[in-house]
């Protein structure tokens, strides 16, 4: 790791402040986390699912003491809020949007004080809120090809309502409980898991040039392969069919691309 880290304003994400007696077991009922063991301080990554399982957004979750903290795509945020009070029927909880920034750090082993450990991968770094520290000023940008070159995919990879959690990898990257009760979408999430029959899921790809325009095909032959997704500096995200990339040679617009395995991936 460097010693100059780097953090980087987030403005795509944005805070709601979920508070009142309820706040913590009415969150528990409804996302892919388990927000009842949350400790002080610490962030768990999650999501909240449609009925039928599919992603509708996903987040981060704080505990603030006798409230919480959800870090949440900013352009859905209202919508988020909108569909939580919904489900809240008699809880006592109340969700209001905060302003303080979403701030990533990386190229550091060591947290400055008002950040919290990236809970999907070590060396994603930190996220902290309303603070930046002392180093080397970054922008999104820099942040999202530090994500893609480690093979993480983001909020731009999932779409609206068509990516299952397991295929954009929060079961392996700690964005999934599958020990704790009920949340919304867990029966098809967890027949997903208990099978082990994933047939796609979202890798890394590399290429040449610029990258492909989003929701371009990846052939392998004539066959295809799968979806590119967000892409930068050399490399892209796409949502991938397992069964047909093992050995492939494959393309994308007539370029040739290479699927890149994270470590994590295969741990």
């Amino acid at each position: 790791m460097s010693d100059a880290p780097t953090y980087a304003l987030l403005r795509d994400r944005a805070l709601i402040a979920v508070t009142g007696p309820d706040w913590r077991s009415f969150l528990q009922g409804q996302l892919t986390q388990d927000v009842e063991t949350l400790a002080p301080g610490e962030l768990r990554f999650g999501a909240l699912l449609s009925p039928q399982g599919r992603l509708l957004f996903d987040l981060f979750v704080q505990d603030r003491g006798d409230s919480g903290l959800l870090d949440v795509p900013a352009q859905g945020r209202d919508a988020l809020i909108a569909r939580l009070t919904l489900y809240r029927l008699r809880a006592k909880v109340e969700f209001t949007t905060a302003s303080e920034p979403v701030v990533a750090l990386w190229g550091t082993r060591q947290a400055e004080e008002g950040f919290a450990a990236d809970p999907r991968l070590a060396a994603l770094g930190f996220r902290g809120y309303g603070a930046q520290p002392p180093g080397v000023r970054g922008d999104a940008a820099a942040y999202d090809l530090h994500r893609l070159t480690l093979g993480v995919p983001a909020t731009a990879d999932f779409g609206d309502d068509a990516t299952y959690p397991i295929e954009a990898n929060f079961d392996l990257l700690n964005g999934i409980d599958f020990r704790k009760g009920c949340f919304v979408g867990q029966e098809t999430t967890s027949r997903m898991k208990r099978r082990g029959q994933i047939k796609s899921r979202m890798l890394p790809i590399t290429f040449e040039g610029p990258p492909p325009a989003y929701g371009a095909e990846v052939l392998a032959g004539e066959l295809r392969a799968g979806q590119v997704r967000s892409g930068a500096g050399g490399r892209a995200m796409a949502l991938l069919r397992l069964d047909r990339i093992e050995g492939a040679a494959l393309t994308v617009d007539g370029r040739a691309v290479t699927v890149e395995r994270p470590p994590w991936l295969d741990t």
